[in-house]
């Protein structure tokens, strides 16, 4: 039988990524960092000015537009990288962003976006916390600071990385995560603030289809409540 605590339901304050979520707008430039595996998942690392500055890492967690053929990721990856950070993104859709159906001269009409999302969805919860642990083993020592940055489909990760049980949870998503960010959220419920024990950085639209006013409006008070926001 189940508890109370286990039956409770858990509100939705961002929705799962829409229609809106799929329409991309590349932007221009050349990328700078290379592509390595972590925990057996394709990562894109740019590193910042020197060496020195390596202690400090963000982990960033990609939109539905992924990290390797949309370069728009790339690309915010290393602006962070040259204000003096580590910045590393996994590619938790393998090479199956949604870059592969919706852009080109010739877009899948046939795209089931809801399962493909719950594909990737699938894999992620796996994998993100190996290659959060493979992280720590390969970049971290003692002085190390983490940061996390999540955009659409990578929301619910940074709120896993600064969760009350996640500094003290076997399965590496702690990480020692100081602060984490997000933007444009999908995937979350109410008990991902309720849990949030780091300081959270909300960047939000004025109109969000995902996380419109009143579902952020919500979140402030749930983070309020527990003193993190």
């Amino acid at each position: 039988m189940q508890s109370a605590a286990a039956s409770a339901p858990d509100p939705v304050i961002a929705a799962p990524s829409g229609a809106c979520c799929i329409e991309g707008y590349p932007h221009v430039g050349t990328p700078k960092g290379e592509f390595v595996s972590i925990a057996e998942v394709e990562t894109y690392v740019a590193r910042p000015p020197s060496k020195e500055q390596e202690n400090r890492v963000i982990l960033y967690f990609p939109d539905v537009w992924g990290i390797n053929d949309f370069q728009n990721g790339q690309l915010l990856c290393d602006y962070f990288a040259s204000n003096g950070f580590l910045v590393l993104a996994l590619d938790y859709f393998r090479g199956d962003p949604v870059t592969k159906h919706r852009t080109g001269t010739n877009p899948n009409p046939g795209f089931d976006f809801e399962a493909w999302k719950t594909k990737h969805q699938a894999f992620a919860k796996v994998a993100v916390p190996k290659w959060i642990e493979a992280v720590k083993a390969q970049f971290g020592t003692e002085t190390t600071k983490y940061a996390c940055v999540g955009y659409c489909f990578g929301a619910p990760y940074v709120m896993d990385c600064l969760s009350s049980s996640a500094s003290t949870s076997a399965n590496g998503l702690g990480l020692g995560t100081h602060v984490g960010a997000f933007g444009h959220p999908a995937f979350l419920n109410e008990s991902h603030f309720t849990n949030c024990a780091r300081p959270l950085f909300l960047s939000c639209a004025e109109t969000d289809h995902t996380f419109p006013a009143e579902a952020r409006h919500r979140a402030e008070e749930l983070l309020t409540q527990g003193a993190a926001g």
